[in-house]
């Protein structure tokens, strides 16, 4: 009988890894933009680690104040984050927390999982660094990919049928759109990625001008 993944030390892993590529940024790296739109890298890293510093009553009283709307609390915090924090101090958050219990509000550890891989993709993928998320994280991920989410995320897959190079996983109905295993991970959660990474008819839709 196989062993279920224990989703806690991949999450942990993939904090302790994401903390070593983050410190090795240099500053210019740090002020370019990420994949989230309006945000440059030090806004991404500084998100990453926000349900760690933020204790439940302290997010509930900034939700208050950004008058409910989740998205607006998120921006608002990364932004002043990012700021109030050095470049080391906000990667080394994510080092300090590896075993932060944290999880999202839906999607249990699974979700807490995407939260770091695909914000960890923001920043290395806009940047060009050449980091694979390792096979065991990205499977637990794919299996999880749910249409249900897709409106939350922005995501538009109509027609679409996300195909890997790298993995024998494919989702959806429709035009094949080929790439790597973490870029259509990154297209599922709505994200446009730069020019070259995909291949398909509908290739157009997914990525930047």
């Amino acid at each position: 009988m196989e062993r279920a993944p224990d989703i806690a030390a991949l999450i942990a892993a993939e904090r302790r890894e994401s903390a070593n590529v983050f410190e090795e940024l240099a500053p210019a790296q740090w002020d370019a933009p990420s994949l989230c739109a309006g945000w440059r890298v030090r806004e991404v890293v500084a998100h990453m680690s926000m349900g760690f510093r933020y204790p439940t009553a302290r997010v509930l009283l900034e939700l208050a104040r950004s008058r409910g709307s989740l998205n607006r609390m998120t921006d608002r915090l990364a932004h002043r984050d990012a700021a109030a924090h050095q470049d080391r101090e906000l990667a080394g958050f994510l080092r300090t927390h590896a075993h932060h219990p944290w999880k999202p509000p839906v999607g249990g550890l699974a979700a807490a999982l995407g939260h770091d891989v695909v914000h960890g993709l923001d920043v290395t993928v806009a940047l060009g660094l050449d980091r694979r998320v390792p096979e065991d994280r990205l499977r637990i991920l794919l299996d999880a990919v749910d249409p249900r989410a897709f409106r939350f995320f922005g995501t538009d897959l109509t027609g679409i049928r996300l195909c890997a190079d790298d993995l024998d996983w494919s989702f959806g109905t429709g035009a094949p759109l080929h790439g790597s295993a973490q870029d259509l991970l990154l297209v599922a959660y709505g994200r446009i990625l730069p020019g070259g990474r995909l291949r398909g008819e509908e290739a157009h839709r997914f990525v930047t001008a």
